[in-house]
């Protein structure tokens, strides 16, 4: 029985991955539970926005590449983001004038908004992949590993390795200061404070002379950072493929539905919540328990609950009980 190697299995196999995972989720719940909270409707679009803005930035990246730019040990697309971030812009701005305005304009009910950004998802989903192409596309350079197994074991002498990759590292601090900045600005800004007002009571906000549209622009902003950063650190982390940002609109949903749609502190325990459970249910426990159980009792089985091709399962039946038994969330949002 050697509880180190068990932790150590365990932080390299579930924590790790658990925690970068569930900072991509509660970046893409936060730009939904945002819409939701300010828009008032629930944007099945939203999967396809990340894959959009994902895809302009894997694009740039690749010219930058092409041009021999690079940022040494950190990926190239670090410094092709704000090309995606403003190409996604210009997107989620050309499709509120173009589809929701209307829509907004002839006070239609939220269910009506729903079935039209089923439409708009098909559309940037098609959009994406006549552009880039269905298949998996690698757009990841600089140093693969902050840790390595080898260098870990090298180092502690240890026989169990413990390795983190940099697209890891940057996707949680990236997380952790998008968070820290959203957060600033929705409760010290003037523009942060009108969005909380127009989401609180729309009628009253409107008699208070804060402009609606301008609310809308800023808030359809927000979503296209939101959306093309935790597009960028999901594809960097693993690859870039759009059906799959089709397939991740299920966790992202059930993220903010989790955490209480419409609150954004919700959204970002409800990422986390569910990365756990996709993570720790599709493990194969057997190497973490071979650690920590005596020989005599150390499993000859993987201790696999799910397969991983299930793993999408796992958000789906969280998001049924949470529907079932509090469908404002575990943090009070709005009924869903």
């Amino acid at each position: 029985m050697d509880l180190l190697h068990a932790f150590v299995a365990l932080s390299n196999f579930v924590l790790v991955p658990a925690i970068a995972y569930g900072s991509q989720l509660a970046l893409g719940a936060l730009g939904v539970t945002l819409i939701y909270g300010i828009l008032r409707f629930s944007n099945f679009a939203h999967g396809d926005t990340m894959a959009f803005g994902t895809m302009v930035t894997v694009l740039a990246t690749w010219g930058l590449q092409a041009m021999g730019v690079s940022l040494g040990p950190l990926p190239t697309a670090l410094l092709a983001l704000p090309v995606g971030i403003l190409g996604c812009m210009a997107l989620v701005l050309v499709t509120d004038r173009a589809v929701y305005r209307f829509y907004r304009a002839q006070k239609a009910k939220p269910v009506i908004l729903v079935i039209v950004s089923i439409g708009v998802m098909f559309i940037m989903n098609g959009l994406v992949r006549f552009i880039i192409g269905p298949g998996d596309q690698r757009f990841a350079d600089g140093e693969r590993f902050i840790v390595s197994a080898p260098g870990f074991k090298e180092m502690t002498g240890l026989d169990e390795g413990l390795a983190i990759r940099t697209t890891q590292g940057i996707t949680v601090i990236t997380a952790v200061i998008v968070v820290a900045v959203l957060f600033w600005f929705l409760n010290r800004t003037r523009s942060g404070k009108s969005m909380r007002a127009y989401s609180d009571n729309e009628d009253l906000a409107l008699l208070s002379g804060i402009n609606p549209d301008r609310v809308v622009m800023i808030t359809w902003l927000i979503v296209a950072v939101l959306a093309t950063v935790a597009g960028v650190l999901y594809g960097l982390d693993k690859s870039f493929k759009p059906f799959t940002y089709f397939q991740l609109l299920l966790p992202v949903f059930a993220s903010a539905i989790v955490g209480g749609l419409g609150n954004p502190l919700g959204a970002i325990a409800g990422g986390f919540i569910i990365a756990f459970s996709e993570v720790t249910i599709t493990y194969a426990w057997k190497k973490v328990l071979g650690h920590a159980l005596p020989e005599s009792l150390a499993p000859d089985g993987l201790v696999q609950l799910l397969s991983t091709d299930y793993k999408f399962a796992v958000s789906f039946v969280i998001l049924l009980i949470v529907l079932l038994f509090r469908p404002t969330g575990l943090f009070r949002g709005k009924a869903v």
